[in-house]
């Protein structure tokens, strides 16, 4: 397969260099269009406002494009404008740090994988249950396995596959499962803490309760030890609260 191959915590982040070399291993030809710096929970912002820069990184065993600015900005340009040849697929990974529930919203790596599906391509998110792994090679290999076990022509337009790890060695998690993405959403909070000059500064830190979570949710499964898959699309319309409205409303 022809991969685009992207992520959000930066060009040379852990994971996207040991899902490249998996996928470089497993025989695929892998084009890599990822941020210059890390861009973790960006969301799917676009840059409008100012224009991009594409530097080479040629090292041992690895070739990419980085690019100034967000995982959606790489996709569109690396779909549009650097690559030569159209993917057959968009991977964005593997991340640090799980993306589940909530989360999608929130993540840069899901909104890559997500432009890529809404400009026409089967795209897949990956991501780990840590926030800072050291070696995510095992994890790359049951990728570039995983891909092939997917007939990707068959999926429906616009959809994106969520796969995340759990914080286990390959050998020690107990399966796949397919589930939904969990409801439960962060207890927020704000620690404040002094900078050298004594002024206030304040750091983002939160919680998905685990009562909240359904056991056989992605945050469930992923807590007991499993590989979680959840496919997931971007139609946002609350069609119980449509109808309800066009009742209330005496709309027809």
């Amino acid at each position: 397969m022809r991969i685009l191959l992207t992520n959000d915590d930066g060009i040379q982040a852990i994971g996207l260099r040991s899902l490249y070399k998996a996928l470089v291993e497993a025989g695929h030809d892998v084009a890599c269009v990822a941020p210059v710096t890390e861009q973790s929970a960006v969301g799917h912002a676009v840059t409008i406002a100012s224009p991009l820069r594409v530097k080479q990184f040629h090292e041992e065993n690895f070739s990419g494009l980085g690019v100034s600015g967000t995982p959606a900005d790489c996709v569109k340009i690396g779909l549009t404008t650097l690559l030569e040849t159209p993917p057959d697929i968009v991977v964005s990974g593997i991340n640090s740090g799980a993306n589940v529930g909530v989360d999608i919203l929130y993540s840069g790596t899901v909104s890559a994988a997500t432009e890529g599906a809404l400009m026409g391509y089967p795209a897949l998110a990956v991501s780990y249950d840590d926030f800072a792994p050291v070696d995510l090679l095992p994890q790359g290999r049951y990728v570039a396995s995983f891909l092939d076990t997917i007939d990707w022509s068959t999926l429906p337009q616009f959809r994106v596959l969520n796969l995340n790890f759990p914080k286990h060695s390959i050998d020690e998690v107990k399966g796949l499962k397919l589930c939904p993405q969990t409801d439960a959403t962060y207890e927020d909070w704000f620690e404040e803490k002094k900078d050298p000059r004594g002024r206030s500064y304040y750091w983002l830190d939160g919680v998905i309760p685990a009562e909240r979570v359904a056991p056989d949710s992605d945050r469930g499964l992923l807590t007991q030890g499993y590989i979680t898959l959840t496919p997931l699309r971007f139609d946002f319309t609350d069609h119980e609260t449509l109808s309800s409205l066009e009742s209330h409303l005496n709309l027809s």
